[in-house]
């Protein structure tokens, strides 16, 4: 069954730093090859880097993604995951690594977005990579075990019954998981015992097992473990209800502003050539575009396939979320760490 749907990202204003702008811009207009330049060709095989653990919502898109790039670029595109540090493992390997198009990495709303703007001690810059593609955008889930109330009100009346009893699961402080959870917590006036895990997937199998009460959890993994009915969704973090589901709400009919989405992307190292970019670009394009039924999969697994535009789309993207998570931290009051 086709489901269509045109995704609201409830990003913030047009970034004023001209400067900023300018300069993603400029970076991202360089993207293509010069004009009877040969289009860049991979020698060897491409990785690419997953700063998650397996089986999570990163994995949902990283496998298709990989195989379809493969099939454009003549070469193989291994995937290899490298969790851990609120994705600045895998970020950092990926920045250090050579920047000749061979090893790319599969970004995130952390990487790029929360983590410059929580952590001073950072391994990497966002000036280390040089945007290639945004991939998809996507909501996320609260859900519960089996056995708590997964009504709105009444998920919201029970936690409040139970101050700091209630655990929920998330992908540890900073991570986009948790600052949607925090978001929650403060417009809703609850509190949680937090937990926090190395993927989605693992928080899920949790609260399948019953170990866990709740968590915040991507698209992906909270449609999957709602479908074991083991789990119940309670609702959505999206600016207005899911076509297709309209029997689940969002948390922002219980109080106004509760939006949190996030994004997945592709970046390179920042010196990777301008006409390994273009080509990297067109692979993913193509990849995204030319199989409508993967689109219709990953959009009822809760992930929305973006149109892979030019580099400058995604760099114009990226200032936008920064400015946008700026306003966010300050409203749930989280600061740079030391």
């Amino acid at each position: 069954m086709a489901r269509r749907m045109a995704m609201t990202h409830p990003i913030g204003r047009a970034l004023p730093r001209r400067r900023a702008v300018g300069a993603a811009l400029g970076l991202a207009l360089a993207g293509g090859p010069a004009r009877g330049a040969a289009p860049w060709q991979p020698l060897r095989p491409v990785t690419l880097v997953v700063p998650y653990a397996a089986g999570g919502t990163a994995d949902t898109l990283a496998r298709p993604l990989a195989e379809g790039m493969a099939q454009r670029l003549g070469v193989p595109v291994v995937v290899e995951n490298r969790p851990g540090a609120q994705t600045a493992i895998g970020a950092e390997a990926v920045a250090r690594g050579p920047a000749d198009g061979h090893r790319l990495l599969l970004s995130a709303t952390a990487t790029l977005t929360v983590n410059p703007l929580l952590r001073r001690d950072l391994p990497y810059r966002a000036e280390d990579f040089a945007p290639v593609a945004l991939l998809a955008t996507l909501p996320y889930a609260v859900a519960v075990r089996d056995g708590l109330p997964a009504a709105l009100p009444d998920f919201i009346a029970h936690v409040r019954a139970f101050p700091g009893r209630v655990s929920l699961g998330h992908l540890g402080p900073g991570s986009s998981l948790h600052l949607a959870g925090a978001l929650i917590a403060a417009g809703l006036g609850l509190a949680f015992n937090e937990v926090a895990y190395r993927s989605d997937g693992l928080a899920a199998n949790d609260l399948m097992a019953g170990i866990l009460d709740a968590a915040v959890l991507g698209g992906p993994a909270a449609l999957a473990a709602a479908r074991t009915g083991r789990a119940h969704l309670v609702a959505w973090t999206a600016a207005a209800r899911l076509p297709g589901r309209p029997e689940e709400p969002v948390f922002a009919e219980a109080a106004p502003g509760l939006v949190a989405t996030g994004w997945l992307g592709l970046h390179a190292p920042a010196a990777t050539p301008p006409a390994a970019i273009a080509r990297l670009n067109a692979a993913a394009a193509g990849t995204l575009h030319a199989d409508p039924l993967l689109r219709e999969r990953l959009q009822d697994q809760g992930l929305f396939l973006a149109e892979a535009g030019p580099p400058a789309a995604f760099a114009a993207h990226l200032a936008q979320e920064r400015e946008r998570l700026a306003a966010l931290l300050a409203r749930i009051g989280l600061r740079p760490g030391p």
